[in-house]
């Protein structure tokens, strides 16, 4: 933090809880955290296909093993790893250029994941903008999960049996996440409406999802290439929607016309999660989710060292800064969910929305 950080701050008292935000990236700009690493992103990216030309050739190598089991667990995570690099590119995190960082994006997206970033984009971008808000944030809409209190008085028959045991079947049901990744990436393909650079997407998104499986064939007999896909796509969807659920799940709710600032929306929605940098590198970043809403073009290399910068502002500003571990903050999304499914909980009965109310 540099030395001008301390008159700003003492300015900052009783100011307009709008002119926070802007106060606090001045803060973040004079310490030079917003530019790009471009070094770093291309030392990942090296380090990820040294890992994927392992991995393959390690699956061409056994032959019928059932070792494969672990290379398909392998190919899970670095799969996650690359959607990862991808979501930082859509941040226009990697490069100087819009258009670099969308191909980027793109490429490891469609061609290497197999989800589609147009869809995603769309998505992700609605939920930074009202993240945890009702009616506006796609990632607490209904489907198979309630996360949204009163939404369970419409289950009935198995939905409403599961909904009431919703929160153990969470994590069980993230295996599944793969499917809807890659169901929506050919999906988008149909639909009508705009889809910005459609064809290049389809057909990247066709190489990886009929390639890989015919690799994974070519490699092994049958059973065993079907036994690899099954545990590579539960791992991929285990690791990859793990590692998103933790940051706003069972957070504070917003209704839909309520009126927040930029910086308490980002903050009181997000949650930390605790473990340094292992769990910086296994999260690709993603455990500092308070600071990459309130920045998310700035790096992820970058985000642990503004987090102290951000956690002293929100102490200045009495704005609640929630971290746990990744253990907890299983134990919250999981008695959450139950709360929702049974019909006890309330999206304003919290006291952090408290500071909501009188703004």
């Amino acid at each position: 933090m540099t030395t001008t950080a301390a008159p700003r701050a003492a300015r900052a008292r009783g100011s307009n809880p709008n002119r926070d935000y802007f106060e606090l990236m001045e803060r973040v700009k004079d310490a030079g955290l917003m530019g790009r690493r471009v070094g770093t992103y291309m030392l990942r990216t090296a380090v990820l296909l040294l890992a994927f030309a392992g991995a393959f050739a390690l699956m061409f190598t056994l032959g019928d093993s059932w070792w494969q089991l672990a290379v398909a667990a392998l190919f899970g995570v670095l799969f996650t790893q690359a959607a990862f690099l991808g979501h930082d590119a859509a941040h226009q995190q990697v490069f100087a250029t819009g258009r670099r960082n969308e191909w980027f994006s793109r490429i490891l997206g469609n061609l290497v994941v197999g989800l589609s970033i147009a869809w995603w984009t769309g998505k992700h971008n609605k939920h930074h903008a009202f993240p945890n808000t009702i009616g506006k944030d796609g990632d607490i809409a209904g489907g198979v999960l309630v996360f949204v209190p009163g939404d369970e008085k419409d289950r009935t028959g198995f939905m409403g049996w599961l909904a009431k045991r919703q929160g153990w079947a969470f994590i069980p049901m993230l295996s599944l996440f793969a499917f809807v990744l890659h169901y929506e990436a050919v999906s988008i393909l149909f639909r009508k409406g705009r889809v910005k650079h459609r064809w290049a997407e389809g057909i990247m998104v066709a190489i990886r999802l009929i390639g890989f499986p015919l690799a994974v064939f070519a490699a092994m007999s049958p059973a065993y290439a079907l036994g690899f896909l099954a545990t590579q796509l539960m791992v991929f969807g285990v690791y990859m929607g793990g590692s998103f659920a933790p940051n706003h799940k069972g957070m504070p709710l917003l209704p839909q016309d309520v009126e927040v600032d930029f910086l308490r929306r980002q903050v009181l929605t997000s949650r930390n999660v605790t473990g340094g940098p292992l769990m910086n590198l296994a999260m690709g970043g993603l455990d500092l989710q308070i600071e990459h809403h309130l920045f998310p073009r700035m790096p992820s290399s970058n985000l642990r060292r503004v987090q102290p910068i951000v956690k002293q502002f929100c102490a200045e500003k009495n704005v609640v800064y929630t971290e746990t571990n990744l253990i907890k903050s299983y134990g919250i999304i999981i008695r959450y969910l139950n709360r929702v499914g049974l019909g006890y909980a309330d999206p304003m009965d919290c006291p952090v929305v408290a500071q909501l109310r009188t703004r």
